[in-house]
């Protein structure tokens, strides 16, 4: 079974389990307070040219984004997403669990619009009764989105602006953070995520690491005293080196991008090659994620070689599935489902 399910199936990238081995005996200090960590952080400053930045690694995605929304937020206030966004629909409510509400905006492939969250803030601001509502604490916005597109440069210093204008931290979970720049090119870079958001996240368990997620704060002053939060959370791992190790290894030598381009390329290959073939994708996305319409009985053909996750079914008769390209990956694998994918269309095509 070739798995197209996600990009955390496999363990992880054979430079990070080398450098686990040979740690993997060495005493070292607890809770991220160790010599690697401290390295990592270095390196990852460097690369996204914050030298004061601060930095906290935790495990899982939810986990990141449920403690930061716990510290960024009042006990009054909500985060604005889109509906589509992943802490209003693939988080089990982790952010609302916690006392937060996740007020919905619409969604246009992922993205919210700077726009329209200017209005939602205007709308509360100008409310007489705003005191008996949810007030809007916090902007979030997942790049790449949840359905693959990607924010660029632009979009991302007006929904700064918009953030900036009504004092609401902005707020970027960089889960597949690797395969949006690597998709944006010289558009969007590290350092300007850096720049244009007040928090945001680098995440390692979505490209050849075990698991991490990196916890940035741009300006070190807004994270005072998140080490208290991290740890009432459960968030703060003792054997802390485990995270620092594994960026360490992906950031010394600009592996964390090389993967993550890599991906990306093979996932291009795969949507091209399918639209070539006549399949129908549902959006353009341009990381590592493929979304494409298929009938219930090709999906099931594939399936018996194939892993893949049924996404959503819209109008008609087809529905939508998701295919990821992870770092594990290879063209070999990419070229038979490929070739698969277009007998089926093809079969298709002469039968209608």
């Amino acid at each position: 079974m070739i798995s197209f399910l996600n990009d955390y199936s496999e363990g992880a990238h054979p430079a990070v389990l080398r450098a686990l081995e040979k740690h993997n005996l060495v005493p070292t200090v607890g809770y991220g307070e160790d010599e690697i960590t401290r390295e990592a952080k270095e390196l990852l400053r460097r690369a996204m040219g914050k030298e004061d930045a601060e930095i906290h690694f935790l495990v899982g995605g939810t986990q990141t984004n449920s403690a930061a929304a716990a510290f960024l937020l009042r006990p009054w206030e909500g985060v604005i997403s889109a509906e589509t966004g992943h802490i209003a629909q693939h988080e089990t409510g982790a952010v609302e669990a916690a006392g937060h509400k996740v007020l919905t905006l619409p969604s246009h492939a992922g993205k919210l619009r700077p726009g329209e969250v200017r209005a939602a803030l205007l709308s509360h601001r100008e409310n007489e009764i705003r005191e008996h509502t949810v007030k809007p604490g916090m902007i979030y916005i997942s790049n790449p989105t949840e359905l693959g597109t990607v924010y660029d440069r632009e979009e991302l210093r007006a929904l700064k602006e918009a953030a900036e204008e009504f004092r609401v931290p902005l707020y970027l979970d960089g889960a597949r953070l690797g395969s949006a720049l690597a998709a944006a090119g010289d558009r969007l870079t590290l350092r300007d995520i850096a720049r244009y958001t007040d928090v945001f996240t680098v995440g390692g368990t979505k490209n050849g690491m075990l698991f991490g997620e990196a916890l940035v704060f741009p300006d070190p002053e807004k994270a005072r005293e998140f080490r208290y939060l991290e740890k009432q959370r459960g968030a703060m791992l003792a054997k802390g080196w485990l995270l620092g190790l594994q960026f360490k290894a992906l950031f010394e030598d600009g592996l964390y991008f090389r993967l993550a381009e890599e991906a990306v390329g093979l996932a291009r290959r795969l949507s091209d090659g399918l639209r070539k073939a006549g399949a129908e994708l549902y959006v353009e996305s341009p990381t590592n994620q493929v979304f494409v319409l298929l009938s219930e009985e090709e999906a099931a053909c594939l399936r018996e070689k194939y892993a893949f996750e049924f996404w959503e079914k819209p109008d008609g008769e087809k529905s939508v599935y998701r295919f990821v390209v992870s770092f594990a990956r290879t063209g070999e694998e990419i070229d038979s489902l490929l070739r698969d994918a277009g007998d089926l269309i093809e079969k298709r095509n002469k039968r209608s």
